[in-house]
């Protein structure tokens, strides 16, 4: 396997966005939604999967290819950003929420990446986007984002999106980190990611973190993130006006004043 040779730019703090610049007829590849500008000679064009398989592989492959991807609640398409100039061109891919890009060169991770469902990017052509089975039962009835996650395999260059400040860990053989699971962006693939109890009557029933959280033991390299979206979410949801008029604003005299002084406890 022999993926497209792109080199790449990221921009901004904490609302990124990715701009790749491809030579002559080099291709990316992104999920859909993702893309933000692109100059005049870059043509799109929407293709089953990862577009890993296109060439050769019948319509089986790439039914296959595609339906691999449902699995992790992605869409059957992908996007392709092709240059037919004959020139540099460039193309841009924006966050879908607040936080940072990572980028991953598949051939210092020894050809494979694993990373949380939904934090796939874009990546060069050639670059495979699959799914990891969980083969222990723990970690699939209570990993909280499910035992499937992505796997990203190839020689290229990937990208992945994470969710607030990106904290990068690098764990000695039999070294053992402790992360709330929906912390974890991803991981190299000699890690062994499980699933533990956190123990003790007061932890599981008013801690406030859930009954689990994720282990991950070395050798290998662990990204995580501070801000999941599913917790982003939570929070905006808990904070927005009830239906039927029932929000504590509506009415009151002091309004969102209100809010203010006693510190708008909903969060």
């Amino acid at each position: 396997m022999q993926a497209h040779e792109i080199d790449y730019q990221i921009f901004g703090e904490e609302m990124q966005y990715v701009e790749i610049e491809l030579d002559p007829q080099e291709i990316v590849i992104a999920e859909a939604g993702s893309f933000m500008m692109m100059e005049n000679n870059i043509q799109m064009e929407t293709i089953f999967g990862d577009g890993s398989q296109q060439q050769g592989s019948g319509l089986f492959g790439k039914l296959l290819n595609a339906g691999k991807r449902v699995l992790t609640g992605e869409s059957l398409f992908m996007t392709a950003f092709l240059n037919q100039g004959n020139s540099k061109s460039k193309v841009s891919f924006a966050s879908p929420y607040p936080g940072k890009i990572l980028p991953i060169d598949l051939t210092q991770f020894q050809g494979k990446f694993i990373c949380q469902k939904s934090s796939f990017l874009c990546a060069a052509k050639g670059v495979s986007v699959g799914i990891e089975f969980s083969q222990k039962l723990g970690r699939g009835l209570f990993g909280g984002e499910g035992f499937i996650m992505q796997k990203i395999e190839g020689d290229g260059m990937a990208f992945v999106h994470s969710g607030g400040t990106m904290a990068k860990k690098e764990l000695a053989a039999g070294e053992v980190l402790k992360v709330d699971t929906g912390c974890i962006i991803g991981f190299t693939k000699d890690v062994d990611y499980d699933i533990e109890f956190i123990g003790g009557i007061k932890n599981s029933i008013f801690g406030g973190e859930g009954l689990f959280y994720a282990t991950l033991k070395g050798p290998g390299v662990v990204y995580i993130q501070s801000l999941p979206f599913s917790r982003l979410a939570d929070r905006i949801i808990a904070s927005a006006p009830r239906s039927g008029g029932n929000d504590r604003d509506e009415g009151s005299l002091l309004g969102g004043l209100g809010n203010l002084l006693d510190g708008d406890n909903r969060f």
